[in-house]
């Protein structure tokens, strides 16, 4: 098994248009050869970075452990080239090692029959190490993927076992969730700081508000849930404890915040209410129900983050239409604000009647959406006496 300080290869996966966000993420824990790769964010780290990043990292879907890399034009070379790796340094004799795949632009275009190579040859791997011929897959998960693209094989071990997004505090969720990622990287993308007023006035059960004070505070998401990797004797418990007493004496809670959010609908606010407490907030976001036209600001200089109701259908708009009107109206009284808005509708910037400086293609779910970026004017410059 690794002892601590061996160097990793690990890799946080990212959707599509939060690659920059994971990979800015990964840097501010220290890891300064972080670096995007097909939809992933790989650098290098000891063990104690496979616990830090899955507790810390609030954009990325997973972190991966890299066992190797190689070219796999035929059966025999992803056999042979997944039997040379050093398996039995991760999997226990009585591990489960459940394997996926994917293959993108690859010879070897049956993800099935990939499948059942890697784990023929994962197999034919640990009979070497552990004397069995056959595993009982009993213990410790151990998930691993191969992936192909161009030719080229990747294997990795899944250190999150459930995705990152499941922070823990969102029991129930309402008909059109957003995932905690995706409202995660759409405050870290408006740039919002402690200090400047946050509000969210479709905020639902209460996630983009949430996750905007989870940043404000400077609270590890991951520090209420459990990891797949905190059952692997190679990652030492020392690693995950210290992670852990890290994030707790990083968090500044007692850190005064300015956000809220705001729902007409008075049973989402309440789910957003509960959902905050659960998070360990009840004291530092406030949620209001009020409709969107009612809203005002109770300070300048803040930031708008939202995710409007899209309507029915996509296709039919009107519904949506009425409502960016009405974010319109109610807009003329933030004019030291800035406005960031995702939605599937292309027409949004035609009836908000304003363009955008910045847009971003962003994924909802399976939804192709555009971030809408609307600046307003920077706070002042405090000036401090000397």
């Amino acid at each position: 098994m690794h002892g601590q300080g061996v160097n990793l290869t690990l890799a946080a996966t990212a959707a599509f248009g939060l690659e920059s966000m994971v990979e800015l993420e990964v840097r501010e824990l220290g890891y300064k050869d972080a670096a995007i790769d097909n939809g992933r964010v790989v650098f290098s780290a000891d063990e104690s970075g496979i616990a830090r990043a899955n507790l810390w990292l609030r954009c990325s879907d997973r972190v991966l452990l890299q066992a190797g890399t190689f070219p796999a034009a035929t059966f025999d070379e992803l056999f042979e080239g997944c039997r040379a790796l050093p398996w039995a340094e991760w999997i226990t004799r009585d591990g489960q090692f459940p394997v996926s795949g994917r293959s993108v632009k690859s010879r070897l275009h049956s993800v099935p029959d990939c499948q059942a190579i890697v784990k023929k040859a994962i197999v034919e791997s640990l009979k070497s190490r552990y004397g069995l011929e056959r595993f009982p897959e009993t213990g410790a998960t151990f998930h691993v993927e191969v992936s192909l693209l161009d030719d080229v094989a990747t294997l990795t071990l899944d250190t999150s076992g459930q995705a990152l997004h499941k922070r823990g505090y969102r029991k129930t969720q309402g008909p059109a969730p957003l995932k905690e990622t995706l409202a995660a990287g759409m405050v870290k993308i408006s740039r919002w700081r402690p200090g400047r007023p946050f509000l969210d006035p479709f905020c639902g059960s209460g996630t983009i508000p949430i996750e905007a004070a989870l940043m404000g505070l400077n609270m590890a998401p991951g520090l209420g849930r459990s990891f797949a990797a905190e059952e692997w004797p190679a990652v030492p418990a020392a690693c995950w404890a210290s992670a852990r007493d890290e994030a707790k004496d990083l968090a500044q809670q007692d850190r005064a915040l300015d956000v809220a959010g705001s729902d007409r609908d008075e049973g989402a606010v309440r789910e957003a209410r509960r959902n905050a407490g659960l998070a360990g907030l009840g004291q530092n976001v406030r949620f209001d129900v009020r409709d969107v036209q009612d809203i005002w600001p109770g300070a300048d200089f803040g930031c708008i983050v939202c995710n409007p109701p899209y309507g029915e259908r996509l296709g039919d708009s009107r519904e949506a239409a009425e409502v960016y009107e009405a974010m319109r109206g109610a807009s003329q009284q933030f004019g030291t604000w800035s406005f960031f808005v995702i939605t599937p509708h292309t027409s949004f910037e035609k009836v908000f009647r304003r363009r955008a400086d910045r847009r971003r293609r962003l994924y909802n779910g399976n939804i192709p959406c555009t971030y809408y970026q609307f600046f307003g004017p920077l706070p002042p410059q405090r000036v401090t006496r000397a």
